[in-house]
């Protein structure tokens, strides 16, 4: 019985551990900066950098930012991530991952198991220890995480390892949109983008109870999305607009009557119709449908695998 109830214990102890896990991120690009460190340009040169050396080379690098390791080891976290983004092509496995957890301040250089000949753990060491730390101790997150990539790419192209050239910063405008978008593609994704998060943000105004959570929850998306078409500086008055306008047209849209029927429906019925929209029960659809809608940045693993290589280090 005594045994029974260790046994029992240790496995509740277990799955505890297990549920605290902490939740690999989804594979958006070749840059996830969840813990945003990086500036946009940043993103954007890293970007184009493991790009090109893509290219070139079929190896696959990639970048992962997370505010905290939340108590894991950051060894045990970047191989979850190897296994789950799969980086490197099927068969070569030559991928390598670059994590870096600030608030922790651990990095690590996850190497796939088909270039562990070429990035060795002492390499990817002295890229850490001569690149990336001097940097991390200065604050530059910007400055450590571009050169390091870069050394990481430059070495396994052959070149040197302790100060690679990063590329020329693009030289444009805070408040012109992003160069590198044809304009007729600013205007496909700004109707996209806008579309989404303008009819969540009608949703929100006209909904009686769920209105507000949709308010904060459309926050980081009116603060993230239109800078792909105007830059930051205006995003940031399209924001301020957002955050006062939304309160105001609610404020006005809830003395009407429409409204006020609706949200004594939903709490008559248990739900409403508004504008062909049916609202209630933190839910709402259209003529009895749901939709669903994700993004990605066009990047995404080969089916490589890790063995364990690389090397961790700390500032």
């Amino acid at each position: 019985m005594k045994r029974a109830f260790s046994l029992a214990i240790a496995l509740l102890l277990a799955a505890a551990a297990h549920a605290q896990a902490l939740e690999v991120p989804y594979l958006t690009g070749r840059v996830v900066d969840n813990a945003e460190i990086l500036k946009p340009d940043t993103r954007r040169q890293l970007t184009e950098l493991l790009r090109v050396h893509e290219e070139r080379t079929t190896n696959q690098i990639a970048v992962l930012t997370l505010p905290t390791l939340a108590g894991e080891s950051v060894e045990d976290f970047a191989v979850r991530v190897f296994e789950q983004w799969k980086l490197g092509r099927k068969g070569k496995d030559n991928g390598v991952l670059l994590v870096v957890a600030p608030q922790d301040r651990r990095m690590r250089i996850e190497v796939g198991y088909g270039l562990e000949g070429r990035l060795t753990d002492a390499a990817a060491a002295r890229i850490i220890r001569n690149v990336m730390t001097p940097r991390f101790k200065n604050g530059d997150f910007d400055g450590g995480v571009l050169q390091g990539a870069g050394a990481i790419a430059a070495h396994l192209e052959g070149g040197a390892t302790t100060e690679p050239a990063a590329p020329a910063p693009e030289e444009k405008s805070e408040f012109m949109p992003a160069p590198d978008m044809a304009f007729h593609e600013k205007i496909l994704f700004g109707a996209f983008i806008f579309g989404i998060i303008g009819l969540f943000t009608f949703i929100g105004i006209v909904t009686p109870g769920m209105g507000w959570f949709l308010y904060f929850f459309l926050i980081p998306f009116w603060a993230m999305f239109p800078i792909a078409i105007f830059g930051s500086a205006i995003t940031f008055y399209i924001l301020i607009a957002y955050l006062v306008g939304f309160p105001l047209a609610k404020l006005l849209v809830s003395s009407t009557g429409t409204y006020r029927r609706a949200l004594k429906d939903i709490k008559r019925k248990g739900h409403a119709t508004i504008g062909g929209f049916t609202v209630g029960g933190g839910s709402s659809s259209a003529g009895g449908s749901s939709w669903s809608s994700s993004s990605s940045g066009g990047f995404s693993g080969g089916g490589g695998s890790s063995g364990g290589g690389g090397a961790s280090g700390s500032w």
